[in-house]
Formats: structure tokens, C-alpha cells, sequence
């Protein structure tokens, strides 16, 4: 229903993007292989691209090496094509692409635009527009928008008598943003365990009544179902593709790369490159990730949008690499000077 609010638009589009089949191409299950060493990359460089937040630019805070930009994802049995910045651009004109949730969407968010970014010339017109909830990237010349909507959860946040309120029966004052959009990219997943002065909410909702705490993989199942409703009340599957990111795994527990080796390391500060042979647990998934990983194939099991799942919580699990670690811009000199 919401995709025929187009009014607002200069274009009309009736049928969704085209991808892949991002799960299997050509026989090849895409999210199982390993990290290669491929010296044509980094595809951007840090001080060329300045979208790039502090939390997130290491190169900028003093990290020392560099070699860890030099790796490329490599199925196990197929080629995957170099990221073609201009070619994106290209079949997204006129297209409105956002991302949907935590800072891991919003980490996605700002590396794609900075990837657009180096494949055109620099004179071509930009346009960003700042905002909270809600930020977006123009390419001008192309009419494409790259937008990120902050979620954390998904579902509503209510500012009730004071307190922070995490509505789980309620996602509408989230998702007007949403409707119209031509390629929705969600995730959620760390919000839903953060606890102490990192828990974004006082009380949850659910059915008229107000929770101090409640099992969280109960209530990430919960808000995960209201979204799931959401999506197929109102996404038009013929005019709007719809991704799910999968968990993205902490790196706060060596012992997951270090194969039961002894370690001083309480996270992965000093790591400079990629784990080999992780054992792949029976479900798939660390145990860190494996119930949230659970509910949310359940959830997206049982819909009824086609809704592709970027299972990119395996191929993150080997980059203990790639946290800024002590080398973010977030950090007070204090912090930094103690990275265990």
C-alpha cells in the first residue's frame, strides 16, 4: 500500500530493482569461502572520502597498519564481480536505496556512498542532507538517493512521562519514512542485549503494558514479528526490493578466532589480519549470534515479501581485523591508552 504514495516523487517506476540471486548465483552459495589478499584494494581511501564518521575511521585516529584494507571476500565456488561504483549508479537512477537500523547499517550506509563516490568524477553533483533520524545522499546527475533511517530496534521509541518506552506491538511512527523507498535495507540485532547506560529505553510496551526488563531474545522476537506485519501490509514486492543484514558479530571474545590458544587479548585490539579455519558451528552461527540468528530466520521464514537475507554474519565472524578498536574517533585519550 505505502509504495503508491509516489506523489512526492518526479518518477515512477513500475517494477522493483534487479539483483542477483544474492543467496545462490549460478550454484554458488555466495556468503560461504574466505578472505584473499588482493593488492588492487582498498576500493577508497580514507582522506578521500569525507562521510566517513569518527567512530568508524581508524585510518584517521592512528591505526599504524593498513594491510587489512587489502582483503576481498572470495566464495568458495565462484568469482564475485569488483564493486563498480558507476554501474550502481546507473541502475539505481531515479531510485531511492536506504538502510534501516544500528550503526552497522549506517557503517554500510557511509562505505557504500564512499565507494559511489570514487568511481565518478568529482565534479559531479552532490547532495547531503543531515538529520536525525533520517540522512541522505544525492548523486545529482543520477536522481539517486542513498539514505540511512537510524532504528536501532526498528520498532517505536516513545517518550512517555519522561521515560523512554520501546513500543514492541508499534512501528508506524519508524516506518512512514520507509514508504515509497525502492530498496530497503534492514538490520538489528546488538541493541536488543545492551544493558546498564547502553540500553536505549526504560520500560518495554506490549500489549498495554509496561515491562522494567523481559527476556530480550523474547522481545527481539517480538519487534522483529511487528516489523515482519509492517513489510507485508505495505511493501509492494513489484516495486521494492527488500534485504535483511544478518548479526554482525562483536569481536569481544578472542577465544572465537583463537582455535583455544592461550590469549592476554580481552578484544581484538592488535589484530591485523583475517581469522582462518574458523569452525563453523552445526546451526551456522557463533554462539553469540545464534539465537538472535534463529529468530530472525524464523521471522523472515514465515513472511509473505520475498525478503533477501545478506548473511554476512560468518564471512564478519573471520574479521577481528577490521573493529577501529582503540583508533576511534569516540574515544578519550584515556580509553585509548588502555585498549585491554
Amino acid at each position: 500500500m505505502g509504495l503508491r504514495h509516489h506523489s512526492h516523487r518526479s518518477h515512477h517506476h513500475n517494477i522493483a530493482p534487479s539483483f542477483p540471486n544474492l543467496n545462490q548465483t549460478q550454484s554458488c552459495n555466495i556468503y560461504v569461502g574466505n578472505w584473499v589478499h588482493d593488492d588492487s584494494y582498498p576500493i577508497y581511501q580514507f582522506n578521500e572520502c569525507p562521510y566517513i564518521d569518527p567512530e568508524f575511521n581508524c585510518q584517521l585516529y592512528g591505526r599504524p597498519d593498513s594491510d587489512y584494507l587489502k582483503f576481498r571476500w572470495k566464495p568458495s565456488t565462484c568469482e564475485l564481480p569488483r564493486f563498480n561504483g558507476l554501474e550502481f549508479l546507473q541502475r539505481m537512477r531515479g531510485r531511492n536505496v536506504m538502510f534501516v537500523g544500528d550503526s552497522l547499517g549506517r557503517n554500510q550506509w557511509e562505505s557504500l556512498i564512499c565507494m559511489i563516490s570514487s568511481s565518478i568524477p568529482r565534479s559531479s553533483p552532490t547532495q547531503i542532507i543531515k538529520g536525525d533520524p533520517l540522512t541522505s545522499f544525492r548523486f545529482l546527475e543520477y536522481d539517486a538517493t542513498i539514505s540511512f533511517y537510524r532504528a536501532p530496534y526498528l520498532v517505536d521509541i516513545d517518550l512517555i512521562q519522561g521515560k523512554r518506552i520501546l513500543m514492541l506491538d508499534e512501528i508506524s511512527g519508524n516506518a512512514n519514512a520507509w514508504r515509497g523507498v525502492d530498496v530497503l535495507v534492514f538490520n538489528t540485532g546488538h541493541w536488543w542485549t545492551h544493558k546498564g547506560s547502553l540500553q536505549g529505553w526504560d520500560y518495554m510496551e506490549t500489549r498495554g503494558m509496561w515491562y522494567q526488563d523481559m527476556d530480550r531474545i523474547s522481545a527481539m522476537d517480538h519487534g522483529l514479528k511487528t516489523w515482519a506485519r509492517w513489510v507485508d501490509a505495505n511493501i509492494d514486492s513489484t516495486k521494492t526490493r527488500v534485504f535483511f543484514q544478518s548479526i554482525s558479530p562483536t569481536h569481544y571474545n578472542p577465544l572465537e578466532w583463537s582455535s583455544g590458544e592461550t590469549t592476554m587479548s580481552k578484544n581484538c585490539y592488535g589484530e591485523t589480519s583475517p581469522a582462518t579455519g574458523i569452525a563453523i558451528p552445526t546451526d551456522g552461527y557463533p554462539v553469540e549470534n545464534a539465537d538472535q540468528m534463529r529468530v530472525l530466520n524464523t521471522v523472515l521464514t514465515e513472511m509473505s515479501t520475498p525478503t533477501s537475507l545478506l548473511d554476512i554474519t560468518m564471512l564478519s565472524a573471520m574479521r577481528k581485523d577490521g573493529h577501529p578498536s582503540i583508533y576511534s574517533g569516540n574515544l578519550t585519550p584515556q580509553q585509548r591508552a588502555n585498549p585491554y
